[in-house]
């Protein structure tokens, strides 16, 4: 990876929030997931990625979601689960015209089932999109 590129994915994982001491839950981890994002999100936050049976309290989650991967209502669920107050789930979806792309409306109309907004989205990666979900009660 270049210079030019390692400061570009240091910028995702800033503008994503992300900050050092940060404890960050992931789930829906496989083999697909960005690599690159997933250790730069690691690097800024200084400490691993936390698996979805961890129990420590975290300040944000990232939900890699694929079509097909079940019920995204009850994934979201399962990310609040550890999710501290104020914290933001960061739903992780491919991209338009890549395997397993899911519309950015399956989001939209899950999030408040689950008790969350959608307020913001971002392309992360060439493969990848992220969609920010926050506490309804967090706006």
């Amino acid at each position: 990876m270049s210079e030019a590129e390692a400061a570009t994915v240091d910028n995702v994982a800033g503008k994503l929030g992300f900050k050092d001491g940060d404890l960050i839950q992931e789930f829906g981890y496989d083999e697909d997931v960005d690599f690159d994002l997933r250790a730069d999100i690691e690097e800024l936050t200084g400490s691993e990625l936390l698996a979805e049976d961890d129990q420590d309290s975290v300040d944000a989650a990232i939900l890699w979601w694929r079509d097909g991967d079940g019920d995204l209502v009850d994934a979201l669920v399962d990310s609040l689960t550890m999710l501290d107050d104020g914290g933001v789930v960061w739903v992780l979806t491919p991209k338009s015209g890549r395997d397993g792309y899911v519309p950015p409306s399956d989001i939209q109309e899950a999030a408040p089932t689950a008790g969350l907004h959608v307020t913001t989205s971002a392309g992360v990666s060439d493969d990848w999109a992220a969609a920010r979900l926050v506490s309804k009660r967090n706006k």
